[in-house]
């Protein structure tokens, strides 16, 4: 489980890897039923207390994330499919949010945006479709 704490961004470090270990499950990299590094492991790894790690599996207990199982471990739950949607929703928006902030900044329209965005997404189809043509041929 590939999480990184940034100890200047003011977020706090429990709050770091829930939200880590939410954006891992709703992009798929941790499956349901996987097992989460136990407390001490992922204290150690992460150069924290066990305390740390304590709060932020309680929270994601909480929310429905993960599920313990007495005396075999933290494990993914099953309810990644609603998760996965809020989660992946929440990502993007926060990088639509930073976007439109420079945007503004730099001080294009919504209408210059959408359609650099279309135009830009239309150059990515394209390179993606390429290698099927060429299979085709």
């Amino acid at each position: 489980m590939d999480i990184t704490i940034n100890l200047s961004d003011g977020v706090p470090i429990y709050r770091q890897i829930v939200n880590q270990v939410k954006y891992l499950v709703a992009s798929a990299l941790l499956q349901p039923g996987e097992e989460l590094p136990p407390i001490r492991t992922l204290a150690l790894q992460l150069k924290v207390t066990p305390n740390t790690i304590v709060k932020a599996y309680h929270e994601l207990e909480i929310a429905g994330v993960i599920h313990k199982r007495q005396g075999s471990g933290t494990f993914v739950s099953d309810t990644r499919p609603q998760l996965a949607i809020r989660e992946r929703r929440r990502v993007i928006e926060q990088r639509i949010d930073a976007l439109l902030a420079e945007a503004h900044q730099l001080n294009f329209t919504a209408d210059e945006i959408l359609r650099m965005v279309r135009d830009r997404k239309a150059a990515m189809d394209e390179t993606t479709a390429e290698p099927v043509e060429a299979k085709k041929k």
